[in-house]
């Protein structure tokens, strides 16, 4: 007999499961089916010899502050979930060609780090954040736990009226890029390219190519609320949403994998498993990449073919290379959690291996490795192109991961030495593990060119949440889109009664 759902979810990363745990509390049965045995999808956390790695998202912000206003928090809170997170400041520091800039979370303190360089720079740095704080400010006024994508958004946007004559004024740069705002406010070329490095490691973009609301967001966050790492890593994130879909009903299944989206006379109707089992439900949401769901889920004729060509045919940023480090902690004393390493200067933020990430979490929460270990996570940019499981890969991987290990000796000069385990991990890697088009990590839809589409799809009852629909790429926005997607699919009445229960029992305060 074929099982019934009232939804399916396919995919159990971070928008998946944001959509179904919104659901299950609004009183829909729901099954989450995941392939990989672990859940989480890119933000999914593993262990090797006792060290617990991050797969993916490193950094994070609001997670245990209950008056940030991060869309995942707001989740979690009605789902009655809670995370245990360490703040921290400075949120890391930056390492240039030219030297050593820690960057802090409150503005103040931010640009006085940055007048040591270069002083008129500090003070346009100020003038750009001042300008994302105005819209910042009425946009957080509104609980983006109310998010719809319909005009069910009406009643919640007349219950806060002040916030939108705030707005009003606003209302240019909700569409601009944050590079327009940089192009009115900075000047200094040291600013502009710290500010593109800042909107690099939030969207995969510069600023000319990053919505101005998500680097608005992002700063405002900082400002208010505080920035801080989930003790357990990304996999915390995971198991609070886990614990919060099951708490109202909702279902994971994990080594489940979907072979394709039934549809039946243009409306999707369930999903037919590798095993051969199919199971109904008149709600399918896709929590896959849109490459992955318009070209692997469904056949070709399914779909208009324009808007299928059209929608395959979307860019995708590049996927990465990883490399995931057991090391020993002797002598470490200090160490920051979080670096950014930029190898040259002339070259584009964007270039493989220019741009390095480096996260060292057991900084924070030493129960991620054992006693006098560390572990470490660090990740660059790296294209799809050519890559292949040949008798040159294991010698490739290990030439693609030395401006890591480049960038890594800036913070630790002998991190060669102390390594005891080490992990590779290329865009194949990703594509394997994560089952996404080419590992990518979204698609790379620049700011005033495009936008990023919406949950709704062509064909009835099937819809998508993720970092491939609005509002795009990074934690607070893939949660965002999960948001969109469960309250599109409830009355306007159950959404509001839901905002109105976390409004009243939230804090008031902001730290």
């Amino acid at each position: 007999m074929t099982e019934r759902w009232d939804a399916i979810v396919i995919g159990s990363g971070l928008g998946g499961l944001v959509a179904a745990g919104l659901l299950a509390r609004y009183g829909r049965r729901v099954l989450v089916c995941e392939s990989h045995t672990i859940p989480g999808g890119a933000a999914h956390g593993f262990e090797r010899q006792g060290f617990k790695f991050d797969s993916g998202p490193s950094f994070f912000s609001g997670l245990g502050d209950r008056v940030s206003r991060n869309p995942l928090r707001q989740v979690l809170d009605v789902l009655g979930e809670s995370l245990d997170a360490v703040p921290y400041d400075p949120l890391g520091y930056y390492h240039l060609p030219e030297g050593t800039v820690p960057i802090y979370r409150r503005l103040k303190d931010y640009q006085a780090a940055i007048a040591h360089v270069t002083p008129q720079g500090a003070a346009e740095l100020g003038a750009f954040v001042q300008r994302l704080l105005a819209l910042y400010a009425p946009l957080s006024e509104i609980p983006s736990l109310g998010l719809r994508p319909d005009l069910g958004i009406v009643p919640l946007l007349l219950r806060h009226p002040t916030a939108l004559v705030k707005l009003l004024p606003q209302l240019g740069a909700v569409q601009r890029s944050a590079g327009e705002i940089l192009d009115a406010t900075v000047h200094d070329p040291w600013v502009r390219r710290l500010i593109d490095l800042e909107c690099f490691l939030l969207s995969g973009l510069t600023a000319h190519g990053t919505i101005a609301p998500e680097v608005a967001f992002v700063f405002g966050e900082r400002e208010t609320a505080s920035v801080d790492y989930p003790r357990g890593g990304s996999e915390a994130i995971v198991a609070a949403l886990v614990r919060g879909l099951q708490r109202w009903g909702g279902t994971l299944r994990l080594g489940t994998t979907v072979a394709r989206i039934c549809v039946e006379g243009g409306r999707a109707v369930g999903v037919q498993l590798t095993t051969g089992d199919r199971i109904a439900a008149p709600i399918v949401i896709s929590n896959a990449t849109l490459w992955d769901t318009y070209g692997k889920l469904l056949a070709p004729e399914e779909l208009p073919p324009q808007f299928r060509t059209r929608a395959l045919a979307t860019p995708a940023i590049h996927s990465f290379m990883h490399l995931h480090l057991g090391i020993r902690a002797t002598d470490l004393a200090d160490l920051a959690v979080h670096h950014v390493v930029l190898h040259d200067r002339d070259r584009p933020l964007t270039d493989p291996g220019n741009t390095c990430m480096i996260s060292i979490p057991s900084v924070l929460d030493p129960t991620l490795a054992p006693p006098g270990k560390h572990v470490v996570h660090a990740y660059t940019l790296e294209p799809w192109a050519g890559w292949q499981r040949d008798r040159t890969y294991a010698q490739r991987k290990r030439d693609r991961a030395e401006p890591l290990y480049r960038a890594l000796e800036r913070v630790i000069p002998d991190i060669r030495d102390r390594v005891e385990v080490e992990l590779i991990g290329t865009p194949l890697t990703h594509q394997r593990f994560l089952r996404r088009h080419q590992g990518t990590y979204g698609p790379a839809i620049t700011a005033g060119e495009g936008l990023f589409p919406n949950g709704k799809t062509p064909i009835a009852g099937l819809y998508r949440v993720g970092d491939s629909t609005l509002p795009g790429i990074g934690v607070p926005a893939v949660a965002a889109s999960g948001i969109f997607c469960a309250n599109g699919l409830v009355s306007w009445q159950e959404t509001a009664n839901l905002v109105t229960a976390w409004t009243r029992d939230r804090p008031h305060t902001r730290s």
